[in-house]
């Protein structure tokens, strides 16, 4: 059964299937080629008529992750200008629209700031509206075009496309059921860094009242960092490193060029890639305290996602950590700690553990010490049985979305159910209440821990680990 909904900018059909309100590939912004290539997000014309809203819209241009992580997390390709645009599920009232708003999250992929989309299967929000919150989830721009450190654009425009959904979230999302007075910002990776920065924008104030960050904690570079990758890229393209003169070369040149630079380098090995940049702007140098409720955590093995599938776990050697030690550098007080606490573990173990706690649990462990508001940690403990991956980067969306059919290639097909179940479920009460079900974060450090079996709170877990780190 189709459904009709009027937004600012025009009506949109969307389709009912099992209770549930689907709505996809709505514009928030106009199309960003063109006059608007390279600028900040622009709004998009109103239509006449009815827009249909019945299938998921093109993604931000792109290269797939590279194998073996291409297997591991699948991406769809879908061609088109029209990027700029977010998905909702919503519960079907069957006509009545005198119910209650209902709490509101608006999911913001990761992907390094380069990959995904909104259109994966696994971000599908069906649960969320089975389970009475509307789910909105957002494309932005990526890579050079939303994250390229040019003199003549403006900085952080995928984070300008970010404030503009929520803009519209705010402004239209009333009419699909939704409370604009309780919405909760949640994203993983790249998409929790964004949520990050965001909390601390002026551009986005009152625009949301909860945040969720899963595995990605505040980070920002100056602008002179931030344009290392553009300059790299134009000395591979042979133009000058500005707008102008990326515009005028052919897309597909440019995604070459892009993935050349960028496409080896992940969250823990390092390496040239795309960063939130401080504009006292859209990020300002000093950034307030957020005052906003937060759940935030980690994988217990991050790393496992970029160091076991390619083999760097096993091809780790004693030098190879020795001589990392000396880059990060990791005192070897607290290399010796993690040693003495896994005995026998290979090196690219030690490294990997060390990596997490450095560029993951250790901040958001400190994010959490900072806070005024109140704060709520997890960790995810469950351990994958597929390529050796244990609780690795990415394995807990899937849990999160209660959608473990679309996240088997991480998960496997035997995934735990009543942990998909617990997980969702505090995702939910958070949304509504801003209480997940465990103790906010004080002097006591509670953490949720998510396993199954013996999901439970303890206190301040691998404690004398991450003290060794300040």
């Amino acid at each position: 059964m189709d459904i009709i909904a009027t937004t600012c900018r025009g009506k949109v059909r969307g389709r009912v299937r099992g209770g549930v309100a689907t709505f996809l590939a709505i514009p928030y912004a106009a199309a960003p080629f063109g006059v608007h290539r390279f600028r900040a997000p622009a709004p998009v014309e109103p239509w006449e008529g009815v827009r249909d809203a019945l299938e998921y819209g093109p993604i931000a241009p792109q290269r797939p992750y590279r194998p073996p992580l291409d297997q591991l997390i699948p991406e769809v390709d879908i061609a088109g200008e029209d990027c700029l645009h977010l998905n909702i599920w919503t519960p079907d009232t069957g006509g009545d629209a005198g119910g209650a708003p209902l709490p509101v999250i608006v999911w913001i992929h990761g992907g390094s700031l380069r990959n995904g989309s909104a259109a994966m299967p696994l971000y599908d929000g069906r649960a969320f509206a089975r389970d009475g919150v509307v789910l909105v989830s957002i494309n932005y721009r990526l890579g050079v075009e939303g994250f390229g450190v040019f003199p003549d654009a403006p900085d952080n425009r995928g984070l300008l496309d970010q404030i503009a959904a929520l803009t519209w979230v705010k402004e239209n999302i009333a009419a699909f059921g939704g409370d604009p007075a309780r919405v909760t910002v949640c994203g993983e990776s790249a998409g929790a860094v964004s949520i990050a920065a965001l909390m601390t924008s002026p551009r986005a104030a009152g625009l949301f009242h909860r945040a969720i960050l899963q595995s990605g904690p505040p980070q920002t570079v100056t602008r002179g960092q931030g344009s290392k990758t553009v300059r790299a890229m134009a000395k591979e393209l042979r133009v000058p490193a500005t707008a102008e003169e990326f515009a005028a070369v052919d897309r597909e040149r440019l995604l070459d060029v892009q993935d050349a630079v960028v496409g080896r380098a992940d969250p823990i090995s390092g390496g040239p890639g795309f960063h939130i940049v401080v504009d006292d702007d859209v990020v300002p140098a000093d950034p307030p305290l957020p005052s906003v409720d937060l759940l935030l955590g980690c994988n217990r093995e991050e790393y496992r996602l970029w160091f076991v599938p390619g083999g760097a776990v096993d091809r780790t050697s004693r030098l190879t950590l020795r001589l990392a030690l000396l880059k990060f550098r990791i005192p070897g007080r607290v290399a010796r700690l993690y040693r003495a606490s896994r005995r026998g573990a290979k090196p690219g173990v030690i490294l990997g553990e060390m990596a997490t706690d450095l560029l993951l649990r250790g901040p958001l462990n400190r994010l959490a010490d900072s806070r005024p508001a109140r704060t709520f940690l997890y960790e995810f403990a469950w351990r994958s049985p597929i390529l050796g991956l244990g609780a690795c980067h990415a394995l807990e969306i899937g849990f999160v979305f209660d959608n473990l059919r679309h996240g088997e290639s991480l998960t496997g097909p035997d995934a735990p159910q009543p942990l998909a179940d617990a997980m969702h479920r505090a995702w939910v009460d958070f949304a509504t209440s801003g209480d997940p079900g465990w103790s906010a974060w004080d002097a006591r450090r509670p953490v949720m821990v998510f396993d199954h079996p013996g999901t439970g709170t303890v206190l301040a877990p691998r404690q004398e680990e991450l003290r060794a780190w300040l």
